[in-house]
Parts: C-alpha cells; structure tokens; sequence
C-alpha cells in the first residue's frame, strides 16, 4: 500500500524562512555592534587624553606641590652647598627641570625700597645645572634674576602689607611665595607667624631696627621637551607630543589621521600635548574589541541554530513516529486481514448447507491451517521483537553441529520451494558452535526467505558461506536478488521500514530485518550488508565463535 505524500509534509519555505531571518539578524547585529564598537573607540580617543596628560604632567605637579616645598623646611638657612644638595636631587628625580637659581635674601629695615621701612634685597645668587659639579655664582643685576626676584618681593612685600596680626596668615598662606612663568617656578620660603609679625613691624616702622632675617628663593628653570610622556592609552593614541600652544598641523586629511590636543598647565602653560592617530591605527583596535562581541554574538546565532536544529529533529523523529505507526496500522492491517478473509471464506464454505465431499473438507482444513500458522508467526514475530528489544528473552547456548543445523534449513527450503537453489560452503574447521538454536534458527528462516522473496522468478538462488575468522564466525548469505539502492543501506534495518518495489506490493510488516538485526546485537554479533540493484545482495552475520 502507497501512503499519501500529502499526509507527511515538512514545510521546507517555513525552515528557509527562519535561517534567513536568523542570519539576517545575526549579519545586522554584527554591523551594528561594529559600528557602535567603532563610535566607542572615536569616543574615548576624544576623552582618554586627559588621562595621558594627567600621567604625563604627574612628575611636574609633584615637584610644584612637594618637592618645591622641601624648601621651607630649611626656613631661610640654606647655604650654596647645602642648596647644591637640594639642586641634585631635584635633577635626579625631575629631568625636566634644566635649571636651578638660588637666592639668598636679607629682610631687614634699611631703607625704603616699597615706600616703607621695609627692606627685601639679595644677599647672594647661585645657579645650578645638571651633571655640573661645580655650582657658579650668578650675577645679581642679571635682567632674568632682577625680574624674579623683583616680582617675588613685591608679592611679599604686598602679603605683609595685607597681614593680620591677630587673626594669622589666613586661607592663602602659601599662594604669594609661589610665583609660576612660563618655564619656571620661583618660591620663598614661608616664615614663621613670628617673623610675618615681625616684618609686618619692619613694614610700619615700629620693629628693631638693627634686626634682619634671611630668606631662600628658588628659581626652577623648566623644559617641556624633558617630560616624559606617558601614553597610558597606547591602543588609541599611536603619537603623543609635546607642541607649543600655537602650534598648527599642516594640512591633514582628518579621514585618514585623527587628532586632538590637551593644554599643559601651570609653568607649561606655552606648551600642549599632541594627539594624533591614523584610522587604521584605530581600526585595528575597533577590531580587536569587536571580536568578543562578535564572539557572543556568534554564540547567540548557534544557540538559536541548535534550539531550531533540535525542534526540526523532534519533528521529523515525530512524523517518523508517525509514519512508522502508521505503516504498521497499514502493513500489519493487510497482513491480518488476507488470512481472516481467507479463514472467512473457508468458514463460510464449511459452515454453508451444501455438501462437501471428503476431498473439500480436508482442502479447507488445510487452508484453515495454513492460515491461522501465518497469523501465529506473525504474532510470535512480532512478540519476539518485544521482547528482544525489552531483554526479557534468555540465550540457551547448546552445542550445535554447524553442517546438520545448516543442511536442515536448505534441505526445508527446498521442499517448501522447489525451484529455489540452495547451497553452501562450510570451513573444515568450523565443526561445531555453541549458540542459541531457536535464534540463531530465527535469523537463517529471515534471511533465506527474504532471499527468495526478493528475487526474479528465474534467478532465485542463494549461496551461504560460512568461515572461521579470529575468535568469531562468519555467516555469508549471497543471492542473486533484485538488490538494494545505495541510499536505502542505512535504511532497511529499521523497525517497520519497507522498500517500494515490485515485491512489496501485496504488503510487509518491515520487521523482518529488523528483527534479525535485534537477534544478531542480542547474540553480541554484528549484521552487515552489500548490495548492488539487480545484481544481488550479501548479507554478512557476525557472531562469537566458541568450539
């Protein structure tokens, strides 16, 4: 029986239809998550410089707001050699830093330098420079030293004009000793409350006027080419230098070289930090952060794929399912219903009010006969399947002489059919072999009956071959069949499968096989087959050889 096409339908445009969409959203979230990797990466090109400017400038703020100060702690004793001292470590630790002018200042009340009797004038200058043993006195009208120290004193001597001597030195005690230029920092030491009180005395005219105090005045001399820059960011920044403020690239090409600039502060004011980055520099760096999330994505799509794969699997072992029973409802209803009907008939005749000579009794009990053995060994057949695949049958191994046992099934067959040709070969040391004979019996009733039902009328032969090959025994049966398609090999040895030919049109349940294959793997051996269309087939039973 043909089932209907129609009945089993996959809906191949609906599968299409969902790795399409799938892969469409897969290749639309890689182009948006690049393109957002992308604008992330011209992002932080845009806001990481402040942090290369911050490491950059690191050295230079610590020099301003600790190593500066160190020169308060000598408070206005600081001599040329000790100074000397001061200038080599600050070179050690700061090579930016190319020069050091050191300033010994008197405070006293000679004189009316401010319009008052204040008096701040320079006792001594030193100048150090780096890698320089020796230390030099400088002259003190040079233009550089006078301008230093002249607006150092005026800021002093405006802070000590503004002093309260009673309330302290305030929220801006450090701010006037601190005098920051472009390329240098000057600082005076910060005196004590006292001595504030004391000049703020000088300042009016009511202080000792044989008294005098010393202060140091340092001049750091900077150079903005020393800093050592630090590109914190080297995955984003592929050039970082040091430019003068006013400084204005030639003529770029902004989409190929991306640029941006940070302003130095402090003493470094004349000077920024120059960013520059070509895009395929950051190209390769959108590339490398894109790749996990590529990565992820990637993982979705074959998450999504293998939950689609897995449905489609379901579906198809369900319509399998389905059309297996459905086959069996079919197949196994034909089986029945042609020996009940023909039970019927036979019945009907037996049972009917004319009668029947000897001869028509004795046909329609054989009949009868006949037909209740089929549904017998269909019933066991299929109750042997059941029971083979639930491991609920024993092995009864019994010692079997291989040439009896097989010459019994030709020498059956050949009654049965008279015009089927049966022979075999049998290896002179394979004499005897413990098996299960009901089983073993079961396999060879299959097998030779498939043979000679699936053979052209005038070519119904079957050869069976048997030899001894290490530890196990080969059962060759080789006829001269219609043969196997190559694309069904895989087939025919599952439950209720049968091939559409010729021979298959009055009906098969699909077990037969399949219930060979069962008894075979239940004997721990093997069953394999070799087919060619219209040429024949050989199949090939593996066992345990024990003698």
């Amino acid at each position: 029986m043909t089932v209907q096409k129609t009945v089993f339908r996959k809906n191949f445009s609906l599968i299409i239809a969902f790795l399409v969409l799938v892969s469409a959203t897969l290749i639309v979230g890689l182009i948006v998550a690049y393109q957002l990797t992308a604008k992330n990466v011209e992002n932080e090109f845009e806001s990481k410089k402040t942090n290369v400017a911050d490491q950059t400038i690191g050295p230079y703020i610590d020099l301003y707001k600790n190593k500066i100060f160190e020169i308060n702690l000598y408070s206005g004793l600081l001599d040329s050699a000790s100074a000397g001292n001061y200038a080599d470590s600050v070179f050690h630790t700061y090579p930016f830093v190319n020069k050091l002018v050191f300033f010994q200042i008197v405070v006293d009340s000679h004189g009316h330098l401010f319009g008052n009797n204040l008096r701040i004038t320079p006792k001594s200058v030193f100048e150090y420079r780096p890698h320089q043993k020796k230390f030099k006195e400088s002259r003190i009208d040079d233009e550089a030293n006078v301008n230093d120290f002249r607006q150092m004193s005026d800021k002093l001597n405006a802070y000590i004009a503004r002093y309260d001597t009673l309330k302290g030195p305030g929220t801006d005690q450090q701010a006037p000793f601190y005098n920051t230029r472009p390329g240098k920092v000057s600082f005076l030491n910060i005196p004590s409350n006292s001595d504030l009180k004391a000049y703020h005395d000088l300042q009016k005219g009511a202080g000792d006027s044989q008294a005098f105090y010393k202060q140091n005045m340092m001049t750091f001399y900077l150079d903005p080419s020393k800093l050592k820059i630090k590109n914190v960011h080297p995955e984003l920044y592929s050039s970082v230098t040091i430019r003068q403020i006013s400084y204005d690239p030639p003529d770029i090409d902004h989409t190929k070289i991306l640029t941006d600039e940070v302003a130095l502060p402090g003493a470094f004011a004349d000077y920024k930090l120059y960013f520059s980055s070509p895009t395929e520099y950051l190209n390769s760096e959108t590339y490398h952060r894109f790749l996990p999330v590529a990565g992820v994505l990637l993982l979705i799509y074959s998450v999504f794929m293998l939950i689609g794969w897995l449905i489609f699997r379901n579906l198809s072992v369900n319509l399998k399912l389905f059309k297996l029973q459905y086959d069996f409802i079919n197949n196994f209803t034909h089986e029945f219903k042609t020996p009940v009907s023909v039970i019927k008939i036979a019945g009907s005749n037996l049972k009917g009010d004319n009668e029947l000579t000897d001869r028509q009794r004795k046909h329609y009990g054989k009949i009868l006969d006949e037909e209740a053995d089929k549904l017998n060994e269909l019933m066991n057949k299929l109750l042997s399947f059941t029971q083979l695949e639930n491991k609920s049958i024993t092995i009864k191994k019994d010692k079997v002489k291989i040439n009896t046992f097989v010459q019994g099934y030709i020498d059956t067959f050949k009654i049965k059919y008279p015009q089927f040709k049966l022979s075999c070969a049998i290896d002179p040391e394979a004499r005897f072999f413990y098996t299960d004979t009901v089983l073993l019996g079961s396999v060879f009733q299959n097998l030779i009956e498939n043979a000679y039902k699936y053979s052209h009328p005038d070519r119904k032969e079957l050869f069976i071959n048997i030899a001894l090959e290490k530890r196990n025994i080969i059962f060759s049966f080789i006829d001269k069949g219609i043969g196997i398609p190559k694309n069904e090999l895989n087939n025919i040895f599952r439950k209720f499968y049968r091939l559409e030919n010729q021979y298959n049109q009055n009906g098969s349940v699909g077990l037969g096989l399949a219930f060979c294959k069962e008894l075979v793997n239940f004997m721990d051996g093997d069953i394999a087959v070799k087919s060619r269309v219209d040429v024949g087939s050989e199949f090939v039973v593996t066992l345990p050889y024990a003698n």
